[in-house]
């Protein structure tokens, strides 16, 4: 078949052309019954009209009527034939544009071609139907369902789609449509599409069903704007997945920081991009937001100690205190989760980093960085005084081996560690050893006992603490 408009070759029964989008329309055609119901009567008149023309013709011979007036009898039995047929085809013709007219008709024809396997021929009525009655949805329904008995997958699709957006199908007309389809793009492996076309959708109950296959974009829970203090930024999406963020302008993807915890919008300018990923790999579009935090600074932490090389052990302090300071020594920026500041720390053996932060009210100062060396001029070293404590207590009873076992019959252990070293009182340095009971399940617990032992000459003592006040007791040696 060729398309009457571009002329290109086109599939049988297709109700559109493929090149130039030409409706097709359908040519009514007499319906086999019909037709022969005509034939057959128009039959039976001419049967009878010769009949009655041989009748009065043998009439006419025997009454010797005249030639001319039998001819002219003769003629208007020819006219009347002729008139007859025109009127019958006159008929057929009305009824049959009747019947092409007739919503009712073409479906009890659709329908019973259907029953009786003739597909072909039901997609022509239910189309015809349709075309009188384009608001009838279950006419639609009907010749979705004919187009899936001859496994046209394409006609069947696109019906399924208008009927899925159609205004006047029903919620149970259009959740079927929509499972329907649904059900044959995810046998494709077509996630993607899946979420396109229910992000099209205005029906609750269809997303509220179908919600795992939709991956909407991000919201955060900070409007973009300005702000004059930190803002604790929550990136949110419906369902199961992952979502990607940048903070520079650029376009996330699945390289970028992948969020986890809210996102602390400090002073500065920010330009958050977030997309998520749901569980079948669907991507969603990028969600943006621009802030602007304008914060007074507070003053800068003021660190005792400036960074350098030491060789002796050295307290850090903050000397001005003006809000609350939280500090790191892993690296990273301090902020309200780091460690608080609450006194003097102690210069730890060998390199640290200690970076500081003042906060307070949403406002920060900057970061104070300070980087140290501390290298003992000692040969005793931490593991040294370590084993001076543990041979002191198994002298005296307390525990019966180096790894600290004090019962035979029980696995908990004794263990005697390494805190700091630190000047005590200026009588000298000394390493702090601490007591701690391991118990079985793995857990420790500081028993409270502590020990010193001299960084140069390895002296032990025992250590009382009190807050930040040290005093140094003379070991006496009695077996416990």
């Amino acid at each position: 078949m060729k398309c009457p408009n571009c002329g290109a070759e086109m599939k049988k029964d297709a109700l559109y052309c493929e090149q130039c989008g030409e409706d097709i329309h359908i040519v009514p055609d007499f319906e086999p019954e019909l037709d022969d119901d005509i034939q057959q009567t128009i039959k039976s008149i001419a049967d009878d009209i010769w009949e009655q023309d041989d009748s009065k013709e043998r009439l006419s011979a025997e009454t010797q009527e005249p030639q001319s007036k039998r001819a002219s009898y003769r003629k208007w039995i020819i006219f009347a034939v002729v008139l007859v047929v025109f009127l019958s085809l006159g008929v057929a013709g009305g009824v049959s544009a009747y019947l092409y007219f007739s919503v009712e008709y073409q479906t009890d024809r659709a329908r019973e071609c259907v029953e009786d396997g003739l597909y072909d021929r039901a997609v022509r009525h239910y189309t015809r139907a349709i075309e009188l009655d384009e608001s009838n949805v279950n006419l639609k329904v009907e010749l979705a369902e004919v187009y899936f008995f001859k496994n046209n997958k394409i006609e069947y699709e696109y019906l399924l789609r208008q009927i899925a957006m159609d205004e006047n199908a029903t919620a149970e007309q259009v959740e079927s449509a929509y499972g329907k389809l649904i059900a044959i793009y995810r046998a494709r492996g077509d996630y993607q599409t899946i979420n396109d076309f229910l992000l099209a959708s205005e029906n609750e109950n269809v997303l509220a069903t179908y919600q795992n296959y939709v991956a909407t974009a991000p919201e955060f829970s900070v409007k973009a704007g300005s702000y004059n203090s930190i803002q604790p930024l929550k990136l949110t999406a419906s369902g199961s997945g992952r979502i990607y963020y940048t903070l520079d302008g650029s376009d996330p993807d699945e390289n970028s920081t992948l969020y986890t915890t809210p996102i602390l919008l400090e002073r500065g300018d920010y330009l958050v991009k977030a997309y998520f990923v749901n569980e079948n790999g669907i991507s969603s579009d990028i969600a943006a937001a621009e802030y602007h935090i304008i914060i007074e600074k507070l003053p800068d932490p003021e660190i005792s100690v400036v960074s350098g090389d030491y060789n002796i052990p050295m307290d850090i302090a903050v000397v001005n205190v003006v809000a609350d300071i939280y500090y790191t020594t892993d690296g990273s920026n301090p902020n309200v989760t780091s460690t608080p500041y609450t006194g003097p720390l102690h210069m730890p053996l060998g390199e640290s980093v200690f970076r500081f932060i003042c906060i307070e009210d949403g406002r920060t100062s900057d970061v104070v960085e300070r980087t140290y060396r501390l290298n003992l001029n000692t040969n005793v070293s931490t593991a040294d005084a370590e084993g001076i404590v543990v041979a002191y207590r198994m002298r005296t009873g307390r525990i019966l081996d180096e790894a600290g076992h004090f019962d035979a019959g029980n696995s908990d252990m004794y263990k005697y560690q390494y805190q700091y070293v630190t000047n005590i009182n200026g009588v000298g340095d000394y390493y702090v050893i601490a007591e701690i009971l391991r118990s079985r399940d793995g857990t420790s617990t500081r028993t409270g006992s502590y020990y010193a032992v001299g960084a140069y000459g390895g002296e032990l003592f025992r250590l009382q603490i009190d807050n930040n006040n040290y005093k140094l007791v003379a070991i006496e040696e009695t077996q416990e």
